[in-house]
């Protein structure tokens, strides 16, 4: 165990150089001036030079990125341009609201698409099987905006069930959830079927039913833990994806996450932000990815680590 984790770590961090060189690089190339969105249209072009070189804007990129990478391996994410503020005091103001949405939203999106793919399995080639595939395909499909504004009219609007909008109580947090939950559930719910199918054309499933065992408990005990194994797998890039934020559901409900703060970023083309949240969400694909590969092995015991 400890020289898989000595090893996957080392490619962490590798990781997470490569990422921080090609965002650096990318954000480098931008044509957008950062130095005139902070002076602003009638600043004169000697006070934007000033604010380049204040920022150190108007250095060679090689100099900028290892200022920056010598920072960031003290902890220090930068300064954000037009807020003032620490970028890790920002992300880390935001975090318990990514945190809090992303646990509530893949709950949501496993309960959902892991049930639909075991029913659609179990009745595979019947109509409820198609049925809960063609459900699945278009929760795949449906844009996020017209998902979210569907459920926030039925459920807050008309019926007053739930706050239209913010953060702060449980019933905020359920309408984005099932937002997410819903528009995720469709890819679990086909990977799902498809490795629950495979498995359960397995001899060891065949014994289990000739000895008389329940079909509860032979899809219980036997064949989802070695059905689940793609999902887990999947829950770990969905960490990351939640944890940047769905741009989108966070406007559509006013959830304050890092998502929100990224857009706002970009809008606004506050560069440090940009980093900063970019790299906290390969942190957390990275860190989400190594968690399923650590949960795998007490699903199924056969899986080893080297």
């Amino acid at each position: 165990m400890a020289p898989y984790l000595a090893r996957r770590l080392g490619q962490s961090v590798l990781i997470l150089l490569g990422v921080s060189l090609i965002t650096f690089a990318l954000l480098y190339l931008l044509p957008a001036d950062p130095a005139r969105q902070i002076a602003g249209r009638t600043a004169s072009a000697q006070q934007v030079a000033n604010i380049r070189a204040q920022l150190g804007l108007d250095q060679p990129f090689p100099v900028q990125y290892l200022r920056y990478l010598g920072n960031l391996v003290q902890g220090d994410l930068g300064r954000s341009y037009l807020q003032r503020s620490q970028v890790s005091d920002l992300i880390l103001a935001r975090l318990p609201a990514s945190l809090l949405l992303m646990v509530a939203a893949i709950a949501c999106e496993i309960a959902l698409g892991v049930t639909m793919g075991i029913l659609a399995a179990v009745r595979r080639g019947k109509a409820s099987d198609h049925a809960l595939m063609v459900t699945s395909f278009v929760t795949v499909s449906a844009p996020q905006f017209v998902v979210g504004l569907l459920l926030l009219y039925v459920f807050a609007v008309r019926l007053g069930w739930f706050p239209i909008g913010g953060y702060g109580t449980f019933s905020h947090l359920v309408l984005p959830a099932v937002t997410l939950g819903i528009l995720g559930a469709g890819w679990y719910a086909r990977m799902m079927r498809s490795s629950m199918v495979d498995v359960l054309r397995q001899d060891y499933i065949r014994t289990a039913r000739a000895k008389g065992l329940r079909r509860f408990t032979i899809l219980a005990r036997h064949a989802m833990p070695n059905a689940i194994l793609p999902v887990i797998a999947m829950i770990g890039i969905d960490i990351g994806l939640f944890m940047s934020g769905i741009v989108v559901v966070e406007s559509v409900f006013g959830w304050p996450g890092i998502g929100q703060l990224a857009w706002q970023a970009i809008q606004r083309v506050d560069l440090p932000i940009i980093m900063g949240v970019t790299l906290v969400s390969a942190l957390a694909i990275v860190l989400g990815n190594l968690l399923a590969d650590l949960v795998s092995p007490f699903v199924d015991p056969r899986i080893k680590l080297q």
